[in-house]
């Protein structure tokens, strides 16, 4: 593992169908289900965008999705010129359900081994969660 890395990618197999997941992710009010360490509350903003809620601190959120291209991105302003945040892709498998991929970059103050762990125990929500509908 390059622990000079900026993002981390992992994946997951899941059953349910690249449809039915791309439409659960394109929800940003169901994050905090799978990724409470990222968002306790989604809310619309009233503008299109969204409104992200961790602990005391709220931030802009704008989703990216294209169902077509099997693409959802959460991204927000991490300086005046610049987004970033987490990149899901969703592939269909030969026979069936689907491959789940996220990247995630490593937070300033974080190490990739912490990345790596949260990504792979929202990873495993997701799919428990995906797997319920």
């Amino acid at each position: 593992m390059n622990t000079n890395s900026r993002t981390v990618t992992r994946s997951i197999e899941t059953d349910p169908s690249p449809e039915l997941v791309l439409q659960f992710l394109s929800d940003p009010q169901r994050i905090p289900q799978w990724a409470s360490g990222f968002a306790d509350r989604v809310d619309a903003d009233g503008g299109g965008g969204w409104r992200v809620t961790k602990g005391d601190k709220t931030f802009s959120l704008e989703v990216v999705a294209s169902v077509p291209a099997g693409t959802v991105d959460y991204l927000r302003q991490i300086t005046p010129d610049q987004k970033g945040g987490a990149f899901l892709r969703v592939l269909p498998r030969p026979r069936g359900g689907c491959v789940i991929v996220m990247t995630l970059p490593v937070v300033l103050g974080a190490t990739v081994e912490e990345t790596t762990t949260i990504l792979d125990q929202e990873l495993q929500a997701l799919t428990t969660l995906c797997e319920t509908l």
